[in-house]
């Protein structure tokens, strides 16, 4: 039985990004029925056929959400500084409860006997 070793194949090292003049020019000589520049944006919610309460009704559903994402996340900053703050406590108890250990534990410890000389 003979093993065949894999062929390791050899990428191409990858290109250098475009320089922001090649991008503009891509940019100018793109056709104006491209649909990078044809389609409704995102943020355009009425798109082309919409309509305006189409768009306030949006709005409408979308501000009860935001507030609720501000509440919670101010809720969430609280309660990591109180975490951060309850951490720093048990840390501060962590080192005093090592240091209590050892010191109990020289206080347990049997004194060395030194041979008396005679």
């Amino acid at each position: 039985m003979g093993s065949k070793a894999k062929k390791r194949v050899v990428l191409p090292t990858r290109p250098a990004p475009p320089t922001v003049e090649q991008i503009l020019e891509d940019v100018r000589g793109a056709p104006a029925a491209d649909p990078v520049f044809t389609a409704p944006a995102p943020e355009d919610p009425a798109g082309p056929s919409g309509t305006a309460e189409d768009a306030e009704a949006q709005r409408e559903r979308l501000y009860p959400q935001s507030q609720a994402y501000v509440t919670a996340n101010q809720r969430l900053q609280r309660a990591g500084s109180g975490l951060r703050h309850k951490f720093e406590e048990l840390r501060r108890a962590g080192a005093e409860l090592e240091r209590a250990v050892g010191q109990g534990a020289r206080a347990a410890l049997p004194v060395p006997a030194t041979p008396s000389s005679g």
